[in-house]
């Protein structure tokens, strides 16, 4: 892999290497999960791919960077034209086509942070993507399997579990039959209605897995069609499951982002099928790895690691890296009927049959048919980052916690998620904990209003007059003492559609891959239609050799980390 010169943009054209050759099936800028992804299917598929990226680290908008470096990248996405130099390639002849300059978009904004950054802080990696984490069943890590890149990734267990927040305490999430069983909040006629619950669902799964066709309802163990087309409300509200238990379904378990009991949310509701889906992956999660507790997992050293496990996958397969290398403009034919290239900083034009542009980039618009367009209104994703003295449940290290729709204040219309992460993962030195919060938004002002809430309500700030942090207090039910913040950081963060032919799927709000993944196969379908071998790659383990995988990835699921 090239990875020189170590100076980025801000470099003159003669101190970048020549690529040859110039001339590639794949050309990639940015080595983002999807773009990464894409680079090592396409190089098994037997392309030749080039990936390069500005950055002097792999990742891009999924990276995880160093502490120190967070506030400069935050602010580096700008609204710019990156300068394009002359070409100093020779090409073709018979090759003719016009230079396009690129321009960067600005993703994140409303960048506050406060506390004092802590000692060590390079020890301290942040994740741009958090929270987010992988089900041990998980088409991503069925991926990572399939393409050798879980040999280059090691993951250990959020085993403190799921906690939501509820009438002003956290609860654990009775997402098992034994953890039902051990659950003392629940009343009785709660512990029976979501045994039955979930007892209907697992009859529901194991029917269609099997593919059973004897009739429906209770003769094959399959829900009724009419059932699976209801809102999933509507189908809870009919198992008689409470309010509470409604929330631990909706938000913890099936994980909605928006509210599902108000008539505002109609068209966020999700179907039952839709539930039913998750549901079906929370609980083939559980047990998958024997090592890992609970449904997730999260990969040692940050997520920034898994872009980087599938850049190797690729250079194995013979693509071609080179990082501080930006790309400054696009080639587009003589009828700018399509994109065929770019130029790099170092004037170089690289041509190509497929383009992949990062998101951050911003692609001109050609008279050409354009499938997705660059949304008018983006969505919007707030995001936190805390470093704490203390875990936010005693004897847990790593833990989720779920802030439902109106358990902050009744406006509030989308769940708030925060990720704990310990030094267990090698995230942050031992005594620290890292924390994620996000909430979908469609202002600035509401995300960082509810992202601040749920601090405000999970940890209390340093004092002035203690500058060692030393000082905790116990929360309102006086059960619990809160771990003290060292230092925050909140902003927002635009999440973009570009043209479906050229860019990446960005960052979203969800807590896992799914959506990305599932935009980049379509990605990968254009680029390779006809290449069943690698889509089979992209759409998980075959089921005869599942066993196979967990056994092999139930290694790589670390047990400890010596800091």
């Amino acid at each position: 892999m090239v990875d020189e010169p170590g100076g980025g943009g801000g470099c003159s054209p003669q101190d970048y290497p020549t690529i040859d050759p110039s001339s590639f099936d794949v050309v990639l800028c940015g080595t983002g999960l999807p773009e990464s992804v894409l680079a090592a299917a396409c190089a098994a598929a037997g392309k030749t791919v080039l990936h390069v990226d500005p950055n002097p680290f792999y990742g891009s908008l999924f990276s995880s960077l160093p502490l120190p470096s967070l506030p400069s990248f935050l602010s580096s996405s700008d609204d710019s034209v990156v300068p394009s130099p002359s070409s100093s390639a020779t090409t073709s002849s018979t090759t003719s086509y016009a230079v396009v300059d690129l321009h960067r978009r600005s993703l994140y904004s409303e960048v506050e942070t406060s506390g004092t950054v802590p000692e060590l802080s390079r020890r301290i990696t942040v994740d741009l993507v958090g929270p987010r984490v992988l089900y041990c069943a998980d088409e991503g890590v069925d991926l990572l399997l399939r393409s050798g890149g879980s040999h280059h990734v090691e993951f250990k267990s959020v085993e403190g579990g799921t906690l939501l927040y509820w009438e002003g305490d956290l609860y654990p999430v009775p997402d098992s039959r034994q953890a039902i069983f051990k659950d003392t909040t629940l009343q009785l006629k709660e512990k029976n209605l979501l045994f039955r619950f979930f007892k209907l669902v697992q009859n529901h799964i194991a029917a269609s897995s099997t593919g059973a066709e004897v009739g429906e309802g209770e003769a094959s163990g399959k829900l009724p069609e009419e059932d699976l087309d209801l809102p999933f409300i509507e189908f809870l509200k009919k198992q008689h499951l409470s309010p509470k238990m409604r929330a631990v379904v909706f938000y913890a378990i099936a994980m909605a982002d928006y509210g599902q009991d108000g008539a505002d949310s109609c068209d966020k509701l999700l179907t039952t099928r839709e539930g039913i889906k998750t549901i079906a992956l929370y609980s083939s999660s559980i047990g998958r790895f024997a090592n890992a507790e609970g449904a997730f997992i999260y990969p040692m050293y940050g997520h920034g690691e898994l872009p980087q496990a599938f850049c190797r996958c690729a250079a194995v397969k013979g693509a071609l890296y080179v990082l501080r290398m930006p790309a400054t403009a696009l080639l587009v034919d003589e009828g700018k009927k399509r994109y065929v290239g770019t130029r790099l900083a170092s004037g170089q034009d690289i041509l190509c049959q497929q383009l992949i542009l990062d998101p951050s980039y911003e692609i001109p618009s050609l008279d050409m048919p354009c499938n997705a367009p660059v949304s008018n209104s983006p969505r919007k994703v707030a995001r936190g980052i805390c470093i704490t003295s203390s875990s936010v449940k005693q004897d847990s290290l790593n833990v989720l916690v779920v802030f439902p729709p109106i358990s902050l204040e009744e406006e509030q219309v989308a769940a708030v998620r925060v990720l704990q992460l310990s030094s267990n993962l090698a995230v942050c030195p031992p005594g620290m904990f890292m924390v994620y919060l996000s909430t979908p938004c469609a202002d600035a002002f509401t995300g960082k209003k509810y992202i601040n809430k749920a601090i405000d309500i999970l940890f209390t700030t340093k004092a002035s007059d203690d500058p060692e942090g030393h000082l905790e207090i116990t929360s309102e039910n006086n059960k619990e003492v809160k771990p003290t913040i060292i230092w925050s950081c909140v902003y927002v963060q635009e999440i973009t559609e570009g043209t479906a032919a050229l860019s990446c799927p960005m960052p979203d709000e969800n807590l896992d891959y799914r959506s990305i993944l599932e935009s980049t196969k379509k990605l990968f379908a254009e680029i390779c239609p006809n290449d069943d071998r690698v889509n089979l790659c992209l759409q998980g383990a075959a089921e005869q050799s599942s066993l196979l995988s967990a056994a092999q990835f139930h290694l790589a699921v670390s047990p400890e980390v010596t800091q």
